[in-house]
């Protein structure tokens, strides 16, 4: 598979086919990108399915707190507002995961 191209200036990854004359999101020219490596490549295209996925449980945990706020608002009875409760720090907690292991992979250049 063929080897991915990284902007030097904003870290901007594309294949070399899609790259235009300037980066999409800088605006640098061409010659900034720099080809990565097979190793790099490889990883970046493994990680990114996981990424995809922990974005995906960011948003479900973000429409989660959302829904548990509205229930709170109705304040039917105390168990329904405990559970409600209980709903937002879950969320919080499975949201704060998520975006750490997003992190690492940043940080590991699986982005």
């Amino acid at each position: 598979m063929e080897n991915l191209f990284k902007c030097s200036v904003c870290g901007y990854t594309n294949e070399k086919d899609s790259l235009g004359d300037n980066c999409p999101k800088c605006g640098a020219p061409r010659e900034k990108f720099i080809e990565l490596d097979e190793e790099t490549s490889g990883k970046i295209r493994a990680a990114d399915a996981t990424n995809d996925i922990h974005m995906d449980i960011v948003n479900l945990a973000m429409a989660i707190e959302e829904l548990a706020r509205e229930g709170i608002e109705l304040d039917l009875d105390p168990g329904c507002v405990d559970a409600f409760e209980k709903a937002i720090q879950a969320a919080w907690e499975m949201k704060q995961i998520s975006k750490a292991e997003l992190a690492i992979h940043m940080n590991k250049g699986k982005w």
